[in-house]
């Protein structure tokens, strides 16, 4: 599956605000032009695709259940 296959809706480009680096996963924060969207990933990730703050990227998003709950 490429890229370019995938549903534009579910494709959100931005820039990395922030990573939080554990030891096992790490969060990473992506700003977009509809907000900010954060995606728990491995370190292993982190390190391997050469994250940093200000790299640009694609947030792909794959959700199989959302909840909306009126307050």
């Amino acid at each position: 599956m490429t890229i370019q296959s995938i549903n534009a809706r579910n494709q959100f480009p931005g820039k990395i605000t922030e990573i939080i680096e554990g030891s096992v996963v790490s969060e990473v924060d992506v700003e977009t032009p509809f907000g900010i969207v954060t995606s728990v990933i491995t370190t292993r990730s982190v390190k391997e695709l050469d994250l940093k703050v200000g790299s640009e990227v694609l947030a792909l998003v794959k959700a199989t259940e959302v909840f909306i709950v009126k307050i």
